[in-house]
């Protein structure tokens, strides 16, 4: 019987656990045939907080980790007895994802790992102070957002007239 990949449902914050006993278990050997590999989809994501870039790791799929195997007895009672599982989707019999679910998770987690995705702490139209720069000081409104450069275009007055500057996100406070 071919290995396929199930999804086990975990208690909440317990997905990392779960995920490094299933890592042990199957670098042990002792179901290493029938257990393939177990997958926790994650993506680093960074944050700017009061001028300062955060990197934190945020989960997919919160609550599951994704398992290759073959379902046996020995198998599904050696996941479901893991500290932290709660069961498999599906209950006493589990349906195995299907061939293109499987393909677009492992080709996002593939993706995701070769970038890093920024969450943006200004819109469009928010008032902001540049903070560096040549327009140090300079009071303006954030116009477009560049997410994947880390950087933002804010709209200045310089003379009386409207001027678009491209400052970064750690160059700018909110105004409140």
């Amino acid at each position: 019987m071919a290995a396929r990949w199930y999804v086990v449902h975990t208690y909440s914050g317990q997905e990392t656990k779960v995920h490094q006993y299933l890592n042990e278990l199957i670098q042990s050997g002792d179901l290493g045939d029938q257990i393939k590999q177990a997958l926790m989809p994650t993506q680093d994501v960074v944050q700017v907080k009061n001028g300062k870039k955060l990197k934190t790791t945020r989960k997919f799929f919160p609550s599951y980790v994704l398992v290759e195997m073959e379902i046996s007895k020995e198998t599904m009672h050696a996941v479901t007895n893991t500290a932290g599982v709660t069961g498999f989707i599906g209950g006493n019999k589990p349906q195995p994802l299907r061939d293109e679910e499987v393909r677009r998770i492992l080709g996002q987690t593939e993706k995701i790992s070769r970038q890093q995705i920024s969450e943006v702490p200004f819109e469009i139209g928010d008032a902001v102070k540049i903070k560096e720069g040549p327009f140090k000081d300079f009071d303006g409104v954030v116009d477009e957002i560049h997410p994947e450069k880390g950087k933002i275009k804010v709209m200045v007055s310089v003379f009386g007239r409207s001027t678009p500057v491209e400052v970064d996100f750690m160059h700018v406070t909110p105004i409140s």
